[in-house]
């Protein structure tokens, strides 16, 4: 009994373990994108290190990830194509998850959570850009 429990377990933490290291890779591996002014994802990461605040940082972001999830869900051809871009939106929830439990006791990994969240945002929407044509001018 002991040991199968031990044995889920570890399971679990090595799947854990496995899915954050992916998708840090995920984020590492992607183009850098210039940022879209349409969104304000760019302007989060910029705001990350001056701003006190994290809750607009964060309201800000979720209006992104509203916007991009709409337009995965509604928009012809321009679905999610592999399991790495699901991933990627797992791990902005899983992020936003630890974001809300971070924020009043720990701030700077309340900040590292928004940092990622940002940059998962901004390869999805690159990745939307690309599909939909759209070429953002510098």
């Amino acid at each position: 009994m002991i040991a199968s429990v031990l044995i889920i377990a570890v399971s679990i933490v090595l799947l854990v373990y496995w899915f954050r290291y992916t998708c840090i890779l995920l984020l590492r591996n992607s183009e850098a994108q210039q940022p879209d002014f349409r969104f304000s994802f760019g302007s989060v990461k910029e705001h990350l290190t001056a701003e006190a605040q994290l809750e607009p940082l964060h309201s800000s972001l979720q209006r992104d990830y509203q916007l991009i999830t709409y337009l995965l869900q509604n928009a012809s051809g321009l679905e999610m194509d592999s399991i790495e871009e699901r991933m990627l939106l797992w791990d902005y929830k899983m992020m936003r998850c630890w974001y809300r439990f971070t924020r009043t006791a720990a701030p700077g990994q309340a900040r590292q959570a928004l940092s990622e969240m940002a940059a998962v945002l901004a390869v999805l929407g690159g990745k939307l850009g690309q599909r939909a044509g759209i070429q953002s001018e510098a």
